[in-house]
């Protein structure tokens, strides 16, 4: 089997394993996506609440329904709190995935150029026989046809 064609079995590895980055990369957008969309929901959740809080303690509000309303806004504000941390941890694993594809990708267009290469060395060398070739048959043509006039 030529150089080349080992090489070329590597280089389909290693656009397979790009491949396979790429689309841990896309997953991980779209989870960095969902995650601030969640986010951005809770937040407006939130302000709503705390207008419709504002609202109501404009006007007065009983003991029991404040107690409830900021029990509420303390569990709506750890739930913000703990999706923030999400949306940075689904962001670090994106950018995590994003330099996993482009060492991936580095690597492939490195095999690239060297299966490319391998393919222009073994042309040179094919292309040098063939001239070789029929410098030797031109050559034995010749020897013969002196050959044939000194007889």
């Amino acid at each position: 089997m030529r150089q080349s064609k080992r090489f070329h079995v590597v280089q389909r590895v290693a656009e397979d394993h790009e491949q396979q980055r790429a689309e841990r990369l896309a997953a991980c957008e779209r989870r960095v996506r969902e995650c601030e969309a969640k986010l951005a929901e809770l937040e407006g959740y939130q302000a709503n609440y705390l207008s419709e809080f504002s609202r109501h303690a404009g006007r007065g509000i009983g003991g029991a329904r404040l107690r409830d309303f900021q029990a509420f806004l303390s569990r709506l504000a750890e739930a913000v709190r703990q999706q923030q941390e999400i949306v940075l941890r689904s962001q670090a694993e994106r950018e995590a995935a994003r330099n996993q594809w482009q060492r991936a990708s580095q690597r492939c267009e490195i095999v690239g150029r060297v299966v490319k290469r391998k393919e222009h060395e073994e042309q040179r060398a094919i292309e040098h026989e063939e001239q070789r070739d029929a410098d030797e048959r031109a050559q034995r043509k010749s020897s013969r046809r002196l050959d044939a006039g000194s007889v």
